[in-house]
């Protein structure tokens, strides 16, 4: 197991990797973590000395590091990458997948962003796009705050004359505990520039979304 925890610690944080006391400090925190998840599962009513849950800690941690593999990079990097289009009209790059984690319950909620922006000079790679969005997704989130970054990165970047972002997801939070409303969904927006500014280009936006 030791290697397994340094061979998620140097993938990670390759910046540890000449750093012997920043390795060995996240080395402490794997191992204290690993111990906390042994806690949960006892105090949950199970034992995690158990054969199908002996290694559990490990793989929870691991894949709390690829679900929020978003802090370690900046999404608004991606958009950087233009290319020389005469395109004045709308842009839009539906339905991107993504799946995130809410910040206050730690559990996933899901669903598709659909993007927009109205190109001034700069317009970007369709898949740099759904990269940004993917970076920003994977991090501890709320819908709201993700919505505004993926608008907000895109009028820093692009300077467009406006961006449109609308973003449906389910969320774990409310359809699996608490309320346990299945069919819910979230819908929220965020619109800057041009789109804040005349309703037909809003109208525009929507007409082809939900054509």
């Amino acid at each position: 197991m030791i290697e397994k925890e340094h061979t998620l610690i140097t993938k990670n944080f390759p910046e540890t990797f000449d750093n012997p006391l920043e390795f060995n400090k996240k080395l402490d925190q794997v191992h204290h973590i690993m111990e906390t998840f042994k806690d949960l599962i006892e105090l949950c009513g199970d034992d995690p000395n158990r054969n199908g849950l002996q290694e559990t800690p490990y793989r929870v941690l691991k894949a709390f590091f690829e679900y929020t593999e978003g802090y370690r990079e900046d999404p608004k990097l991606h958009l950087e990458k233009t290319f020389d289009v005469n395109h004045k009209e709308l842009v839009i790059v539906k339905d991107i997948e993504f799946y995130s984690i809410c910040e206050h319950h730690f559990a996933p909620f899901f669903g598709v962003a659909h993007v927009g922006y109205i190109p001034n000079q700069k317009v970007t790679g369709l898949s740099k796009i759904a990269r940004m969005v993917e970076g920003y997704a994977k991090r501890f989130q709320v819908q709201e705050r993700l919505t505004t970054q993926i608008s907000e990165a895109i009028e820093e970047v692009l300077e467009p004359k406006g961006t449109m972002v609308v973003v449906e997801a389910k969320h774990m939070c409310m359809c699996g505990r608490g309320i346990k409303k299945s069919r819910a969904s979230t819908t929220t927006s965020s619109v800057r520039g041009i789109f804040a500014d005349k309703p037909e280009a809003r109208a525009e936006f929507l007409s082809l979304l939900y054509k």
